[in-house]
C-alpha cells in the first residue's frame, strides 16, 4: 500500500486559524514537510507546531536560493526545478513506504503556495487530498474590518513581480484589489498604484494575524524594511457607503400572534420560528414565554394567565412605538388564546398591523398519540365557564352529543374548577353508551407527557387537571386490539 499526501493550508498565521482538519491531520501525520529559506526557519512549522507530535518525520525542505543570482545551467528557474524535482521523489519515498505525509503551506495551499510545486509532481501518482485555508487576503480584509467585494464587483490578486505598467493597467480597471509578494517590489506597486488613482485608498498589511501585524495608509509607509509577507488592499468601493442606524419610529412595529404548538422546538413551524427571530419583544403568559430560548437582545414580558386583555394592549402598544412583538400562545393562538384577545384590542390601535401564525393545536398532538380519532366530523369546546356561564357550556356538550360529534374537550379542569369534568361525563352519558372510547393526553410533547385510552364510563374525573386535554369519541370510533383509536370517515 502506498502512503498518501496532504496539502493543508494553515491560514494566515494565528495558529487559531488553523482548521479543524488541517490540525487533526498534522497530528496524525507520519511525515510532516515544509520549505524554507537557507536559514531553515519556517514560518508554516512554527504555525503547526501547536499540531504536531513527538516521533513524526519532518522533511525540511531547504530552498537553494531566493533572490539570488545562480551558476545552474538552467538559470534561476532551472534551480528551482531540480530543486521541486528533487523534494518531491524524497517525499515519493515516503509514500512508497506506506506513510502518511503531510506538506504545510501558509494561507492556503494552492494560493501562491509552495506545496503546488509538489502537488504537480505528485498528485498523479499518489492519493492525495488538499486542505483549504484562510488566505492573507481574507485575513487582510478581517483585520481592516473592511470588505473585500460587495454584489457585482470584481475583486483582482495581483503578484507584487509583475511589471509596473501592468499592475498600473490592471488596478484601473478592477473594484477591488489585492497586491502580494510586497518586499523589494513596495515602491513599484505604491507608483503604479499612484498612476492608477487609487493610492489614497490603498492600505498596507503587513503580517496578519500575526503578533507583529501592523495596518496603515499604504502612502505613508516607508518602503525601507517591508517584509515579503506584507500585501496591499484596495477594499471594496462600499466600504465607504456606511448605513446609518435608522431610528426606531411610530408605525414601524408590528404584532405577531405566534404558535408555541403543545410542547418543545420539534412541535413549532419555521414560519413561527421566523417571527420569533425577528421579534424585538416576547410577550405572554409566563410558562409560554418561558418555552422562547432566551436572547439578550429581546425583551421579554411575563404576565399572569387571566390579564389577557391587558397583555394584547400592551403588546400593541409596544408595536405602535415601533417594536416588532411576538405575542405567543401554546398550540394555536386562535385556538382558545391570544389570537381573539389582540385582534379584539387592535381596533384601539389601527395603524399597528397584526398577523396570526398558526401552530400544532393540542388536540392535534394528542389524537397524533393514539391514531386517528378526529379522523370525521368533530368539535372543539372549553369546559371553562370562566368567561361563559356553564349553561352555555352544558348547552354545546349536549348539542354536540347529540349530532355524535367527536369531541376535543379543552381546559377540562384546573385548582378551582374541580366539577366540570364529573358534571361534561354524565351529561354525556346520556347520549353516548358507557364503552365509548376517551382519550386523555397530558402535556403532550413535553418530559411528563402521558397519554392514556379509557371509556366514558370509566372517566375519573381526578385523572384530569388543566395540562389535560380529552378526546370523547363518537358513535363509529373504535379502539384497535394494539390500542390505537380512530374515528372511521365514513359514517353508517
Amino acid at each position: 500500500m502506498t502512503g498518501r499526501l496532504y496539502g493543508v493550508g494553515l491560514g494566515p498565521g494565528d495558529p487559531e486559524l488553523v482548521t479543524v482538519k488541517t490540525a487533526r491531520l498534522i497530528g496524525e501525520a507520519d511525515v510532516i514537510a515544509y520549505h524554507a529559506a537557507r536559514h531553515g526557519r519556517s514560518i508554516a512549522r512554527s504555525i503547526a507546531l501547536p499540531y504536531m507530535r513527538e516521533g513524526q518525520v519532518e522533511e525540511l525542505l531547504l530552498y537553494p536560493l531566493t533572490t539570488e543570482t545562480t551558476d545552474h545551467p538552467g538559470g534561476y528557474q532551472g534551480a528551482l526545478d531540480d530543486f521541486y524535482a528533487d523534494c518531491a521523489e524524497r517525499l515519493a519515498a515516503h509514500l512508497d513506504a506506506g506513510r502518511t505525509v503531510v506538506v504545510l503551506a501558509e494561507g492556503d495551499p494552492l494560493f501562491y503556495g509552495s506545496y503546488m510545486h509538489m502537488h504537480k509532481r505528485l498528485a498523479h501518482r499518489y492519493p492525495t487530498e488538499v486542505v483549504p485555508g484562510v488566505t492573507s487576503v481574507s485575513a487582510a480584509s478581517a483585520l481592516l474590518g473592511r470588505p473585500l467585494v460587495e454584489r457585482d464587483e470584481v475583486l483582482t490578486v495581483l503578484p507584487g513581480t509583475l511589471p509596473a505598467g501592468v499592475l498600473a493597467e490592471r488596478l484601473r480597471g478592477t473594484d477591488s484589489a489585492a497586491v502580494l509578494k510586497l518586499g523589494r517590489t513596495f515602491e513599484k506597486v505604491r507608483d503604479a498604484l499612484a498612476e492608477a488613482g487609487r493610492l489614497d485608498d490603498a492600505w498596507y498589511v503587513e503580517r496578519a494575524t500575526m503578533g507583529a501585524e501592523r495596518v496603515a495608509p499604504l502612502k505613508d509607509v516607508d518602503p525601507d524594511g517591508v517584509p515579503y509577507f506584507s500585501l496591499a488592499l484596495l477594499a471594496s468601493p462600499a466600504e465607504r457607503t456606511f448605513v446609518p442606524e435608522p431610528p426606531v419610529a411610530a408605525g414601524r412595529g408590528e404584532v405577531a400572534v405566534v404558535g408555541l404548538g403543545p410542547a418543545g422546538r420539534p412541535w413549532l413551524t419555521p414560519e413561527a420560528q421566523e417571527a420569533l427571530a425577528a421579534a424585538t419583544d416576547i410577550v405572554g403568559y409566563g410558562p409560554y414565554v418561558d418555552r422562547v430560548p432566551p436572547n439578550p437582545r429581546q425583551r421579554r414580558h411575563r404576565t399572569d394567565n387571566r390579564v389577557e386583555a391587558e397583555r394584547a394592549r400592551h403588546a400593541l402598544e409596544l408595536a405602535r412605538d415601533g417594536a416588532r412583538v411576538a405575542v405567543v400562545s401554546s398550540g394555536d393562538p386562535g385556538v382558545f388564546a391570544m389570537a381573539s384577545a389582540v385582534l379584539e384590542a387592535a381596533g384601539g390601535f389601527p395603524e399597528v398591523p397584526v398577523r396570526v401564525v398558526p401552530g400544532l393545536t393540542a388536540a392535534q398532538a394528542v389524537a397524533s398519540r393514539v391514531g386517528a380519532p378526529l379522523g370525521h366530523d368533530y368539535c372543539v369546546l372549553s369546559l371553562s365557564d370562566l368567561l361563559k356561564p356553564w349553561e352555555v357550556v352544558a348547552g354545546r356538550l349536549a348539542a354536540a352529543a347529540r349530532a355524535d360529534l367527536v369531541l376535543a374537550i379543552y381546559n377540562p379542569a384546573s385548582r378551582s374548577r374541580t366539577w366540570q369534568v364529573a358534571a361534561a361525563r354524565d351529561l354525556l352519558l346520556e347520549h353516548r353508551v358507557p364503552d365509548t372510547p376517551v382519550v386523555i393526553g397530558r402535556d403532550v410533547g413535553g418530559p411528563q407527557e402521558s397519554v392514556t385510552v379509557t371509556t366514558l364510563g370509566d372517566l375519573d374525573p381526578a385523572a384530569v387537571d388543566m395540562r389535560c386535554l380529552l378526546i370523547v369519541g363518537s358513535s363509529t370510533t373504535r379502539v384497535t386490539g394494539s390500542g390505537a383509536v380512530y374515528t372511521p370517515r365514513r359514517y353508517p
